[in-house]
C-alpha cells in the first residue's frame, strides 16, 4: 500500500490541471489489471449490486459482501487509491454506525478511503467519518441509492432551482472536509460551475468534460453487462460477445470430441503404463 497514490497527490492533480481517471472493480483479477493500466481511483462501488450479483437496486447489497469484494480487490491494488463505496445500510438507515462501517472499509478491506452518496444527514455523517481520520468521497446529482426519491435512474438539475441545490450540496462536502466529489448525471454547464467554485476535484459520470477527471463502472467500458446501459456509458469493447463467442466455441469442441486434443491432454510413459497393466 505504501506504492499507492495519496490523497494529497488526488488533490494536486486539479491544481496541475491533470485529469483524473477512476473506475470501479469488485474482484482481484480485475483489479491488478486496471491498477496495471496507471489508473489514479479504483472504487470498490456499490454498482456490483447490479453488474456483478444481478440485483435491481444498489440498495440490496449490504455491508459484508461490499467488505468481501474489497478485499479481494485490495490484493490486486498497488498503485491507485482504493475508495470503498458505503452501501445504503452502512449509513443511510442508521447514520450512528456509520464511522464504524467505515474504519470497516479501511482496517478490514484496505482501503484509502470510502465514498458517500448524497442524502438528508450527508453533512454530518461526512464530517464524522472525516474527523475519525478516514478521508471521505462525496456524490451529488444522481444518486443511485436514492434514485426513486429522485425520479429514477434520471438526469438531475435540468432546472435552475435542482442545479443550484445540487451546487450547494457540493460546496457543502467540500466545506465539511471531503477531498473529492463524484458528478453523476448532471447538466455539463452546471458541473463546470461545480468544477470551478471547488477546490477539491470534481470527478464526473455523465457530468460532461469540463470536470477534473472521469469514471465509468468497468463492465460497462468493457460491455460485460447490458441490462441497463446508459447515455453516458461508452463501450470501448463488446466482451459479452467475444466471451460469447469463446463459449460456444468450447461447447461446439467438447460435443464434436475436438478438445480436448493432445495439446491439452497429459500422457504415462509407455513403459510405466505396461508396468501398469501388469500389475493391475
Amino acid at each position: 500500500m505504501n506504492s499507492r497514490q495519496t490523497i494529497q497527490e488526488i488533490i494536486a492533480k486539479k491544481k496541475k490541471g491533470e485529469r483524473i481517471v477512476m473506475l470501479t472493480a469488485y474482484d482481484y483479477p480485475l483489479a491488478k489489471i486496471i491498477d496495471q493500466c496507471g489508473i489514479d481511483i479504483i472504487l470498490v462501488g456499490d454498482s456490483l449490486a447490479n453488474v456483478v450479483l444481478g440485483l435491481k437496486s444498489t440498495r440490496e447489497v449490504g455491508m459484508e459482501v461490499m467488505l468481501h469484494h474489497t478485499k479481494a480487490v485490495n490484493r490486486g491494488v498497488e498503485h491507485a487509491l482504493l475508495v470503498g463505496d458505503m452501501p445504503y445500510e452502512a449509513y443511510q438507515i442508521k447514520p450512528e454506525f456509520a464511522v464504524k462501517n467505515a474504519k470497516r472499509f479501511v482496517e478490514e478491506a484496505g482501503c484509502n478511503a470510502v465514498k458517500l452518496e448524497w442524502f438528508d444527514r450527508c453533512l454530518d455523517v461526512a464530517q464524522d467519518i472525516i474527523r475519525a481520520g478516514i478521508p471521505v468521497m462525496g456524490h451529488v446529482g444522481l444518486t443511485p441509492q436514492n434514485a426513486e426519491r429522485l425520479g429514477g435512474m434520471k438526469l438531475q438539475g435540468k432546472d435552475a432551482s435542482s442545479a443550484q441545490k445540487i451546487i450547494d450540496n457540493a460546496q457543502a462536502l467540500e466545506k465539511v472536509g471531503c477531498f473529492s466529489i463524484v458528478l453523476e448525471c448532471i447538466p455539463d454547464k452546471i458541473a463546470e460551475i461545480i468544477t470551478r467554485k471547488l477546490k477539491i476535484p470534481t470527478i464526473g459520470i455523465g457530468a460532461g468534460p469540463a470536470c477534473d477527471g472521469q469514471v465509468l463502472v468497468t463492465h460497462d467500458l468493457l460491455g460485460l453487462f447490458d441490462w441497463y446501459q446508459p447515455k453516458f456509458a461508452k463501450q470501448y469493447v463488446k466482451l459479452n460477445e467475444i466471451i460469447g463467442k469463446a463459449v460456444t466455441q468450447f461447447r461446439e469442441e467438447v460435443r464434436h470430441k475436438d478438445f480436448p486434443s493432445a495439446q491439452y491432454t497429459f500422457t504415462i510413459k509407455p513403459q510405466e503404463f505396461k508396468k501398469f497393466k501388469i500389475n493391475k
